[in-house]
């Protein structure tokens, strides 16, 4: 038995007959994802529905941005939870070379069949973790987002070691996900 079961708000995040926010049902771990790089200056980014939005020569889409010279593609950073048998996963952005950010798209259109493993900078600033971070980004699953992995930090630290549940609490509450009023005593 895990410590986590001794926690009585780990039961109830896991107790998918708890209602939480919103009326919906707690059902454990779910995944965060950022919409755009947190240097996107358009506003909200795009509506339900629309494949991509383009104000002058900038462009977003839900895998993809171009701002400016920059080139942006949206990954999977997956954070283990320390007595969980699951990892929180973070859609998230990262700034690549134009020459990675074009490998992509040939990758995930079908034109080449692998995808180069190249350095990225993580763009969103994530709660709890310093600023930008120096990634390696490398290609997923096949079908799936690149996978983004630190280099060092913080974000290392918690990629290879594990989040606690209350930093994951934490995580959450900092992308407006704050569900720890939720469970408390009943």
């Amino acid at each position: 038995m895990s410590l986590l079961a001794l926690d009585a708000r780990w039961r109830r995040f896991n107790d998918n007959t708890r209602i939480g926010p919103g009326g919906q049902p707690f059902s454990g771990i779910f995944d965060i994802g950022f919409d755009h790089p947190d240097s996107w200056p358009h506003g909200a980014p795009r509506d339900a529905g629309q494949a991509e939005l383009q104000v002058g020569d900038d462009k977003l889409s839900a895998d993809l941005c171009k701002l400016g010279d920059d080139r942006f593609v949206c990954a999977m950073l997956s954070l283990p939870v320390r007595g969980a048998d699951e990892s929180v996963n973070l859609a998230v952005w990262a700034l690549v070379p134009n020459e990675a950010f074009y490998a992509y798209i040939d990758f995930a259109t079908g034109e080449t069949e692998a995808f180069p493993t190249c350095e990225a900078l993580l763009v969103n600033a994530l709660p709890g973790f310093d600023g930008e971070t120096t990634c390696t980004l490398t290609e997923g699953a096949k079908g799936e987002r690149p996978i983004l992995i630190a280099q060092d930090g913080p974000l290392k630290v918690a990629q290879e070691g594990g989040i606690s549940f209350d930093d994951l609490l934490d995580l959450y509450a900092g992308c407006g996900q704050d569900i720890r009023p939720h469970l408390m005593a009943d």
